[in-house]
């Protein structure tokens, strides 16, 4: 077994491990740093997203509207700095309902947003004295309007979001909202983190030696020998097997990680308009079966959930630039926990109930269900806390760092996420929303008084 040293070994090269590397090393000097991961950099669930941003986050608090608003900052930053090599795009959100019952809550989740930080609301309800409505462009993400609107007036439903369904009664447009390439965002950070001395080893962390409640090594596992990196400095960066990786330091992390799948087909009807924004119907939904499609669902426990009423949060968003006609759609209709492992089993009935809940507000892809076209699934793990926040800071062995639990915002987070782990690990002044993602939160009474009855989680 030879030896090696590094001042911080990170292990999991996902968006996260490579933000933290970045940041140490290009925005703090760190000189030695190592990323440790056993496959190739983002491969694994960074990549697997639909790699979306939003600052639309719900509370308590401003945490995560907070550590959204400063993530964007940096990415609208490196877009600036290296000529937009990852399209970060802002055409926005559109949360859209059919249940007039639910306009309420929509103008309070609205209301709440835009004051914990998310930008100005505007309320269109078909008034004269209106503000003005800003169509999303389908420019980058430069000179795009900020804030929320709130839209209540048929006359701009219909005009601009003419192809979802005429049952829409409300309409919110989150504006600081849109997406990139995750794998060019990724790969722009590793190689300037790599002209700052870090490297990537791809190897598999098997073991973490701890020494009077201090990291001293990490052994690994590379090509069938065993390998002990000396080090005082560890980042749990391992996404879905944080858990796993967490036990390594005698620590047993709050988190789980359910299955969470992607499905992209071409549009070749355009049924959605090349230019649309990121799309998320609210509200849930039951299929009108055919008395035989009932009959056979019945027969089977697995099929049986599928004749009842299905959850909200189907969204789709185009892909590709104007010359594409591929769409990406998700639906977590069903995500029970489970354990991650690799190759997971994908649901072959998947791509016909996505396009099925999505032409309950898109009807022109419902001409799609008498020929399912040809579609690509893939997913990855959620690996989330009980209340969907990330932990991301010290852990109890001194030494030992954690940026993770980052659900299915780990994109949209991960640039300001590996900011605020970089200035734990260097001691630097945390910003104002630290403590509600670190790991010592789980110890304070008001904090599990008030995970007894958290609100919305916030996820899609």
């Amino acid at each position: 077994m030879k030896s090696d040293t590094a001042d911080v070994v990170i292990c999991g090269a996902g968006i996260a491990g490579i933000s933290a590397a970045y940041h140490l090393s290009v925005q703090h000097g760190v000189g030695d740093v190592l990323i440790i991961d056993e496959v190739a950099p983002l491969s694994l669930t960074s990549d697997k997203s639909t790699e979306c941003y939003r600052n639309f986050w719900p509370g308590p608090g401003d945490a995560m509207v907070s550590l959204m608003n400063r993530s964007i900052d940096i990415m609208e930053s490196l877009a600036q700095e290296s000529g937009n090599i990852f399209h970060l795009s802002r055409r926005g959100y559109v949360y859209a309902t059919a249940d007039p019952k639910k306009i309420p809550h929509f103008k309070r989740a609205a209301e709440e947003t835009a004051s914990l930080g998310a930008g100005p609301l505007h309320y269109h309800t078909g008034q004269s004295d209106d503000p003005p409505y800003i169509p999303p462009s389908e420019s980058a993400f430069e000179d795009q309007p900020g804030g929320i609107d709130f839209i209540l007036g048929r006359r701009i439903i219909d005009k601009h979001f003419g192809y979802l369904t005429k049952n829409i009664v409300a309409v919110i447009h989150a504006r600081r909202c849109g997406w990139f390439s995750v794998q060019q965002l990724g790969m722009y950070l590793l190689e300037r983190a790599k002209e700052r001395r870090v490297q990537l080893l791809k190897a598999k962390v098997v073991g973490v030696e701890v020494m009077g409640n201090g990291v001293r090594a990490v052994r690994i596992k590379s090509n069938g020998s065993t390998d002990s990196i000396a080090t005082g400095n560890f980042v749990v960066a391992a996404g879905p097997l944080l858990k796993k990786i967490g036990e390594m330091v005698g620590l047993e992390l709050p988190v789980f990680s359910e299955l969470h799948l992607k499905m992209s087909f071409g549009d070749y009807l355009n049924a959605v308009p090349r230019n649309a924004p990121m799309l998320i119907w609210t509200d849930s939904i039951r299929f009108p079966w055919s008395e035989e499609e009932r009959t056979m669902l019945a027969e089977s426990e697995e099929t049986k959930k599928l004749l009842e009423e299905l959850p909200s949060g189907i969204h789709t968003r185009p892909e590709g630039g104007p010359q594409s006609n591929i769409l990406l759609g998700l639906w977590a209709y069903h995500t029970p926990p489970v354990e991650p492992v690799f190759p997971f089993f994908i649901d072959p009935r998947y791509p016909e109930m996505v396009l099925r809940g999505l032409a309950t507000m898109i009807p022109g892809l419902k001409s799609y269900l008498d020929r399912l076209p040809k579609a690509v699934v893939d997913g990855g793990y959620y690996t989330k806390t009980p209340e969907n926040r990330p932990i991301i800071g010290k852990l109890p062995v001194k030494g030992a760092y954690v940026i993770g639990a980052l659900s299915g915002f780990g994109v949209m987070a991960g640039c300001g996420a590996g900011e605020l782990l970089a200035i734990h690990l260097t001691g630097g002044k945390l910003p104002h929303y630290a403590s509600a993602f670190a790991l010592e939160r789980y110890e304070d009474a008001k904090y599990k008084k008030l995970l007894e009855a958290w609100p919305d989680s916030g996820q899609l």
